[in-house]
């Protein structure tokens, strides 16, 4: 039931971002372009998505397991660290180059877009990345 469940979110999540635009790469571009021809359309998307997590979300914060009945693992770390900054600026700035974020990203492979799957090669060669260096960091 697990799978099942997991498979669906993730459609309406594809689905959801394909409708929204997100999966558009010059759409993004054209989001993230606020000295040119800004289009803010995707800021109202993101307004969307918090205002519908927004009770769901604080509903599981005083759950100790979801719906389904697995422990729910939320962050309970609060602080800014360098590492975070670095993250969210690494993020950021391939985001701002590519047009592309990780979730449009594995939705773009289902369609005849070549970039996408250069997005998502280097995206798994920097997760690679990471894991390998955090665990010679904890060496």
């Amino acid at each position: 039931m697990r799978k099942v469940t997991a498979f669906i979110a993730g459609l309406v999540f594809g689905l959801g971002l394909l409708l929204s635009g997100m999966t558009n790469p010059t759409k993004v571009l054209g989001f993230l372009d606020l000295a040119g021809q800004w289009d803010p359309s995707l800021a109202l998307v993101m307004l969307g998505a918090i205002a519908a997590a927004w009770w769901p979300f604080h509903w599981a914060i005083k759950q100790p397991r979801s719906l389904l009945g697995s422990p729910l693992q939320l962050p309970t770390r609060r602080d800014i660290d360098r590492r975070l900054v670095g993250g969210g600026l690494l993020f950021g700035i391939g985001w701002g180059i590519a047009g592309i974020c990780p979730g449009p990203g594995l939705t773009l492979l289902l369609t005849p877009h070549w970039q996408a799957w250069v997005f998502v090669l280097a995206m798994v060669v920097g997760m690679l990345g990471f894991q390998w260096l955090e665990a010679r960091r904890s060496r």
